[in-house]
């Protein structure tokens, strides 16, 4: 594995434990066996290791909207986006509870504001194309919607309920958009 990929997981992994304020760069490197000198030859800074982590979730999310198949109809691309969705909140659920912390912490949410609001626009747009093609009279209102039930979705599945039961959720979320 590059040092640089190797840097970024661990400090993903790091941050995503312990909290970006709670990890200093030297347990990074101690975890990545790496200098700090190392870090500081690919990230300016702790703030830029910070970026390229979300960076990295935002096209993990863009490839999640665009999961579907352009020969499909909008109702089975907007299945195959929840399906999709459900599918990474359950195999990367570290990631994810990361990238919500870091969306809800005033330092984290500072620095990675110009970030946030890219990702929230291009998920906007993507939603907003699909259900312009399913109801174009709402579709404004139907993406914001569609966006606020997932986003309430993870926060209750990451933070909330430990029992939170995500399978029949899903199931009912698919009933609903079908």
């Amino acid at each position: 594995m590059d040092k640089r990929k190797q840097i970024i997981d661990v400090a993903t992994n790091l941050f995503s434990k312990k909290g970006y304020e709670n990890t200093p760069l030297s347990a990074v490197c101690e975890v990545a066996k790496v200098s700090k000198g190392l870090i500081f030859h690919h990230f300016k800074s702790k703030n830029d290791l910070l970026r390229e982590i979300f960076h990295n979730t935002t096209k993990l999310m863009v490839d999640i909207n665009q999961c579907s198949n352009v020969n499909q109809s909008p109702n089975e691309r907007l299945h195959a986006i929840i399906e999709s969705v459900f599918k990474q909140l359950e195999t990367d659920k570290m990631l994810f509870q990361l990238n919500l912390n870091l969306m809800l912490q005033p330092s984290t949410r500072d620095t990675l504001k110009d970030l946030i609001n890219e990702r929230s626009n291009l998920i906007l747009n993507a939603t907003k194309k699909l259900f312009n093609e399913i109801d174009s009279n709402n579709a404004d209102v139907l993406s914001y919607i569609f966006i606020a039930e997932l986003d309430g979705i993870a926060l209750n599945y990451l933070c909330i309920f430990d029992d939170y039961p995500l399978a029949k959720i899903k199931k009912q979320i698919l009933s609903k958009y079908a």
